[in-house]
């Protein structure tokens, strides 16, 4: 089988070195040089190239591949464009490196179903949250753009994206809508939410929902306030 690994991180290093272990072609790659050499010889083929470039992923031989792993877990951002550039260019099995709830709900609006185990949150997300309590989950796409999560404001209740017209207004995009559910686990309460797949002009948004947010952080605040 034919597996193409982008990420050579320690996690993506490993899977692609055993993967070749098992007699599996696998390409590994990374815009790290260093990380590509020190596979070169390991794994079947490594490439250096940006993982977020779509010029440069529709050279690899995605069609002919089994899947598709992203394992990139140090960049949540890049990690995310390498998947929906995945996606837009008909990848049939993508697996996705989760490390964060809010990662893996924008994973979930683009119906990638099967995911790598998440880590522990950032320091940084948890600064964010508790910084502003309108804020459910959050994480930087770059220096500019962010990708947050926050609770319906009032003024919105009952309202179409379209009658909203948030994109127009503020300069942010509804990537999907959240609904929260209280159950139990291992005798635990615990909040599960769940995407309702990609936002379209006639979503309604309701109480108590939760919005996924991207655009700049100062649009987004100005939109919750």
């Amino acid at each position: 089988m034919k597996y193409i690994i982008f990420g050579l991180g320690s996690f993506g290093k490993s899977l692609a070195i055993r993967l070749t272990e098992l007699g599996h072609e696998t390409i590994g790659v990374d815009s790290n040089m260093q990380k590509v050499e020190q596979l070169k010889d390991r794994i079947t083929h490594t490439v250096c190239m940006d993982c977020t470039d779509k010029s440069a992923v529709s050279s690899l031989p995605l069609k002919d591949a089994d899947s598709v792993i992203v394992a990139i877990g140090e960049d949540e951002g890049a990690s995310l464009l390498a998947t929906a550039l995945l996606k837009q260019l008909g990848v049939k099995k993508i697996i996705g490196r989760v490390v964060s709830d809010l990662q893996k709900t924008v994973l979930e609006a683009m119906q990638i179903e099967e995911y790598i185990l998440p880590e522990e949150e950032s320091a940084e997300r948890l600064a964010m949250r508790l910084d502003n309590s309108g804020i459910v989950d959050s994480f930087k796409v770059s220096e500019k753009y962010s990708i947050i999560e926050t609770r319906v404001p009032e003024r919105y209740i009952g309202m179409t994206l379209a009658e909203a017209d948030l994109t127009n207004r503020y300069n942010v995009i509804v990537l999907t809508v959240l609904t929260l559910s209280k159950e139990s686990e291992n005798g635990l309460a615990k909040i599960f939410k769940r995407a309702s797949g990609i936002a379209t002009p006639n979503t309604v948004m309701h109480e108590n929902e939760v919005l996924v947010l991207f655009g700049e952080l100062k649009d987004i605040e100005t939109l919750m306030h």
